[in-house]
Order: structure tokens, then sequence, then C-alpha cells
């Protein structure tokens, strides 16, 4: 069969790979000029099954409400500059309950452990190597309540089989000794045993050879505006320059640009860009090259690992509409981490930043499967997990097109299975 893959990014390459391991012609194509340029490129580097939880949760509201007024806050709307997201906002608050967001983390929780095995399978059969650490994930804590609290929290995913352990600040330390000298800033962490960090755009580059060498083909610096259908089919893709492409099937992988070009055939999906902020600087001699674990800030919510020799450290969720822009003033999450717990590790002054818009559904959990026209699929809405969920939500999504049962269950995954 021959299948349309639109976008290239993590999501849709390994659309690519599982479809084009099945037999089916296949064809990836994206607006940028390379794969994995935008989400893909500016995340966090964390394969992070362990950090599942639901963004809609009871007390999202109110950190939406402080970040009015208080500026360090990890999670944060700007009115002004997202005037349409009534809609999808009401979705949020709905979902903001203790009920709903135990479900939707589980959902997450499923995925994203399948998803690593997945991509732990490609990575070895494929031998790729992406700069990969196997040596888990510490979630840190600076106020000895909020610890209390995260204990709490996180025995919901470890009841449900993720390894976690909880550390003193002692305990950290000896799992990441490069925090011997911040030690007393620590009041503790849970450290994700089976957690991981690696490069998603090296992956993503070994992926695409990959499906080259299975005879697929990458149509990039050309994006689709907008699908053409008839008879309750998609009969073809209208590109950038007018040309078009025709297929068979088509599977949607487009990120925060996946809503409209659903629209074009009435398909409405809840997805909105949520802004995230990312630098990457180079290891500072030989200390920053000691660093093993990557880790996530809870107060701050700021994430990083170390990838081959350099840092890469990312934070903050603004639902500021599509823009990608950014200023010296946003990036002060990062600036008060390093500052606190990694003065020494990188060279500062020699950073590359960016934003880039991460595609989040109300609940949390992507959309997968069929949508809308009988032959198209979707594979999106993955937020900042997509590295962690990509590869287990393609092989799903190839699994639903080839007529296979997926290995884990679809409920809360698709669209037509969500409140």
């Amino acid at each position: 069969m021959k299948v349309v893959v639109i976008g290239a990014g993590v999501v849709g390459v390994t659309t690519a790979y599982y479809l084009a391991k099945s037999g089916h012609e296949v064809t990836v194509v994206d607006r940028e000029s390379e794969v994995a340029t935008l989400a893909s490129a500016g995340n966090a580097g964390l394969i992070a099954a362990g950090h599942s939880f639901a963004w809609a949760s009871p007390s999202a509201p109110g950190e939406l409400l402080r970040s009015l007024t208080v500026e360090d806050t990890a999670l944060r709307v700007n009115p002004f500059k997202a005037p349409g997201m009534a809609i999808w906002g009401a979705k949020f608050l709905r979902e903001c309950n203790a009920e709903r967001a135990e479900k939707n983390t589980l959902v997450k929780l499923r995925l994203a452990q399948y998803s690593q095995r997945m991509l732990d399978q490609i990575a070895a059969d494929e031998r790729i190597d992406y700069d990969d650490i196997h040596e888990g994930l510490l979630y840190l804590y600076r106020d000895p309540k909020r610890f209390e609290a995260g204990i709490k929290k996180m025995k919901l995913v470890q009841d449900h089989g993720q390894k976690q352990d909880v550390l003193d600040p002692d305990g950290v330390v000896e799992a990441e000794p490069y925090f011997a000298p911040v030690k007393h800033k620590i009041a503790g962490a849970i450290y994700g045993v089976t957690d991981s960090s690696g490069d998603s755009v090296k992956f993503c580059r070994q992926v695409q050879a990959a499906c080259e060498r299975m005879g697929s083909k990458f149509v990039l610096g050309n994006g689709v505006t907008r699908l053409s259908a008839r008879g309750g089919k998609v009969q073809s893709v209208t590109l950038d320059d007018g040309g078009s492409l025709t297929a068979d099937l088509f599977v949607l992988s487009a990120g925060v640009h996946s809503p409209k070009i659903a629209r074009s055939v009435g398909v409405r999906l809840p997805i909105a860009p949520a802004k995230g902020y990312s630098a990457t600087f180079p290891i500072k001699g030989n200390g920053g090259m000691k660093l093993r674990i990557g880790c996530v800030d809870e107060e701050l919510l700021v994430a990083w690992c170390r990838i081959g020799d350099r840092l890469r450290v990312t934070s903050s969720a603004e639902f500021t509409g599509y823009e990608t822009t950014y200023n010296e003033h946003d990036l002060r999450l990062i600036r008060k981490l390093t500052q606190d717990l990694l003065p020494d590790a990188a060279e500062y002054d020699q950073g590359v930043y960016r934003a880039c818009n991460r595609p989040m559904t109300p609940d949390g959990p992507p959309i997968l499967g069929q949508a809308g026209p009988d032959n198209l699929y979707i594979n999106s809405g993955h937020g900042h997990m997509g590295f962690t969920m990509a590869c287990g939500s393609s092989r799903i999504v190839a699994d639903l097109i080839d007529g296979k049962k997926p290995e884990i269950p679809v409920e809360g995954l698709t669209l037509t299975s969500r409140p």
C-alpha cells in the first residue's frame, strides 16, 4: 500500500519506519529541510516514562492563575497571545480533577513504558548510537514538604510497574556524584531506575537512513497545506509549491500543525501549542563529562541531561499561541537552575537557544488511529513527551493500519475513546 506520512519529527519518522518494515511504500513529507528540526530538536533528551503525569491535575488551574502575576511558574498562559484557546482550555479544566488526572496519567504511563521497549528494539535492530545513557533519571526536590508530596505522587506510577527509588541527599550523591558540592541544596529525589536519555535528532536521522534503505522517500522543504477528500477518503495532499501527492492512505504526524491540516477534511483535533525553551551548551572540560544521569528539577520543572559533549537544558510550558520568539527574560529558569545546581558543568557563555511549540492535548495522551475519512490516521499530540512516546505510538498506528491488534490497549488514545 502507498502511504504518505505528513511530518518528519521523531513521531513521523518512526511511523514511516514501522510502515516500511510492514512492506508499505512510504513517502514522508515535511516543510523543514531536514528531519527532526522543530520540537524534536528542542526537547530535553529524556526518555522519561517515570514522568508520565498528566498536566491537567487539581493543582493546574491554580498554577495557571498564578502565572498571570508571578513570573517563575512552570506552567504559564498569556491570554493576549493565545486568545483562541477557550475551547481547548475548557476541555483542559474539565480534566483537572483527581479521578481524571489519575486515569490520564495511567494511559500515558502505559504508552510510555511500551514505547521505551520499542525504542530500545529499534536501536538494537538498526545498531543506532544516539548518545543514549541508560543510567536512570533523577527527579530532584529542593523543599522537604514538596519532596514528601512527590513521594506520595510517585506511588501511582510505582504501583503500575515503574521502578523508582526514594533517595535522601546522600543517596542522590551516590547516584550522581556530580551533585556532591550542592548536596545541601537538595532535599531528596525520586530515582527513575529504568528511565534514560539520548539525542533524538541523531536517533531520527539514523531511523531515516533505515527507512531509505527499505525504499522510503523523504520529500523535505515542501510542506502540506491541505488534504483533499472525496467519497469518504483522502485522495491527495496539496504541497506548498502547488504540487500534490496521492496515496492509498495518509498519516498525519505534523505536531502543532496537525489541527489545521485535519480541519481541511472536517476533522477537529484538540491540540494546542505549548511553547518551551531549550538551551544547549558545550560541556566544560572533563568535569561536565562526569555527568551521568539526566534530571528534572521538580520545583522549576527544568530538565537536563548530557548528550555526548553537550549539556541540554529545557524549561517552561507557555500557552502563547503559535509564536516561537524568546528573549533573555524567557531563559531565566534555565539560568537559575544552572547557577544553582550545575555552575561548572558547561560553557554557559556559548549557549545555543531556541523555542519550540509542543502539541498538547487537554487530557495529556496523544491522539492515535483513524479519524474522519476512512484512510486518514492520526499520530499527534504527544506534548513534551514526543521522544518518550514516539516509537510505541508509531508501532500502534502501524498495527492499526495493518489490521493487527496493538500490543497494549488503545483506550484513551484514539479520538473516539476520549471524553
